[in-house]
């Protein structure tokens, strides 16, 4: 011990040896394999139906033509398209709130594995949609996928919260995130005219959803479940305790018992918390807030607002429009890039400082952005400040905002509370999503370039709430991050409470029982 102590060399041999058993070879599989399957095809489905836009809207034509013996309308075919796209959220939605009963019932792990008969529906109802000649299909395909992406970014941020011990739990979440972006570049880059965004093959770009799910079909199956839902719901210790090994790649995971146990005491109870009872319970009433405020600017922060003024900047710039859709692929490059960056430096850093700094250089290049749109015809290098504002704005997004809110939702809330928090946190982002696609067309004919100044108050305010409320939840446990809310929250939370009864028990009881029989009585008497 004094060895180890006195010699550096051995205390970093120690450190990088935790490292090595905290990434295990279980725990990167679960994490690639759940997020392809889930995530990827998320952000994927985001990006992918901008290319073949004019192919679908000539679809939606011919298909019009033929069953009703005139052209489309040019108002129905705008509604018939803007039902194609939104309607997503609208199956994201549904989703969402579906998640909490399948999660009860089938445990994280064969959620993610049903939800891919979903996503294999709508991949054959869009690709088959125009052989069948039956524009019904690709918007129902549509409406299937959302309900596919609710579940998934639910179901898959849950997973990945159990399953990780909190040294990288941060990091593990950043998946979701990062393949969200790996699949909106993947759409991107297979909607060129090269490849797949032809008018004669655009429906294999939904056939390609098939292959996520196939992946993701053949390989998690040989995982086991999140620990937790093993422990608590299922009251399966060896179970448990199996996973917990699989997932650490170590023999001795007496720590990690231990740490759900003290969970487990504080709930007292194995009972599923319900979204209406969580949303009154005073000692989660200040991270169900933060959870609704972050998933909120998640979707409004103007994301969608970049993607929107996109072609028409890199037009200015004197992009020639034939170039523009490589010149996209930029964008995606640079999500990518900057997720990575943020899930290879949260663990140093912090949640705080990536949330409020994402969001506060996010108000900074908008407001930016506001100016060089503004003055873009007085010289021509404005246009190209307007690209890098834009790039700069993809890169804060990404490098916190993106994917952060996901991680602080499983890491605020006990295991009884989890399912009702992500159901809160999934409807706000869904229902945001459609109000962004709703209201943006509104707000941007009445304040032109102008409308950037509204997502920069949205972020300002976000990053401004974030500052003041936001604990840093880097390496703490979910009891500890419950005691830095329980000041504001005016709510202690029952961790009080269950101490000082263990200390009662302690000054009257003779020798304690070893962990292992506390862990079976604990489950045995429903003690979660």
């Amino acid at each position: 011990m004094k060895l180890s102590e006195n010699d550096p060399a051995a205390n970093k041999e120690g450190v990088s040896e935790k490292k090595k058993l905290d990434w295990s070879c279980s725990l990167i599989v679960a994490s690639l394999v759940g997020a392809f399957g889930s995530s990827f095809l998320y952000g994927y489905n985001l990006s992918v139906v901008n290319a073949p836009t004019p192919y679908i809207k000539a679809f939606f034509n011919e298909t019009w033509g033929r069953r009703y013996g005139h052209p489309i309308d040019p108002d129905t075919l705008t509604l018939l398209w803007s039902v194609t796209v939104s309607i997503f959220a609208i199956g994201g939605l549904v989703g969402t709130l579906m998640v909490k009963l399948i999660g009860t019932f089938l445990g994280r792990k064969h959620t993610l594995l049903v939800n891919n008969v979903f996503a294999i529906s709508a991949a054959l109802l869009m690709a088959c949609s125009l052989q069948a000649g039956a524009l019904e299909m690709l918007i129902v395909g549509r409406f299937v996928m959302g309900v596919d992406g609710g579940i998934a970014l639910s179901a898959l941020p849950m997973y990945l919260s159990e399953i990780s011990p909190k040294e990288i739990r941060g990091s593990l979440g950043q998946v979701t995130a990062i393949f969200i972006c790996i699949g909106v570049f993947t759409g991107q880059l297979l909607g060129l005219p090269e490849l797949l965004g032809k008018e004669s093959t655009w429906p294999y770009l939904f056939g390609v959803i098939v292959a996520p799910a196939v992946v993701q079909l053949g390989s998690l199956p040989f995982l086991p479940d999140s620990p937790r839902y093993l422990l608590f719901e299922k009251h399966d210790q060896a179970g448990a305790e199996k996973a917990f090994r699989t997932f650490l790649g170590k023999e001795d995971v007496s720590r990690e018992v231990e740490e759900v146990l003290a969970e487990g005491r504080v709930q007292r109870n194995i009972r599923l918390v319900s979204v209406p009872e969580l949303l009154r319970t005073p000692s989660v009433r200040w991270p169900v807030i933060t959870v609704v405020v972050t998933m909120a600017c998640y979707q409004l922060c103007g994301l969608n607002a970049i993607w929107f003024y996109t072609n028409s900047i890199f037009g200015k710039a004197g992009i020639p429009p034939e170039k523009i859709p490589y010149i996209t692929l930029s964008t995606g490059g640079i999500e990518t890039l900057a997720s990575i960056f943020s899930g290879l430096v949260i663990e140093r850093l912090g949640r705080r400082p990536l949330l409020i700094g994402g969001f506060g250089l996010m108000t900074l290049f908008f407001g930016t952005l506001t100016v060089t749109l503004t003055l873009q015809d007085q010289a021509p290098w404005i246009p190209y400040l307007s690209i890098v504002c834009i790039l700069a704005i993809i890169a804060s997004f990404c490098s916190g905002p993106g994917g952060i809110p996901f991680v602080l939702t499983g890491e605020f809330f006990q295991q009884s509370e989890r399912p009702a928090a992500f159901t809160v946190a999934g409807t706000v982002n869904w229902l945001a999503n459609f109000a962004v696609g709703l209201l943006f067309p509104f707000i941007q004919k009445s304040l032109d370039t102008y409308c950037f100044l509204v997502f920069a108050g949205i972020c300002f305010a976000g990053a401004l709430y974030l500052y003041f409320v936001l604990p840093e939840t880097k390496n703490r446990t979910y009891a500890e991050i419950s005691q830095a809310f329980a000041r504001r929250n005016k709510a202690h939370p029952p961790v009080e409470k269950t101490d000082s009864a263990e200390t009662d028990d302690k000054n009257t009881e003779t020798p304690g029982p070893d962990p292992s029989s506390t862990l079976d009585n604990d489950v045995k008497n429903g003690i979660v």
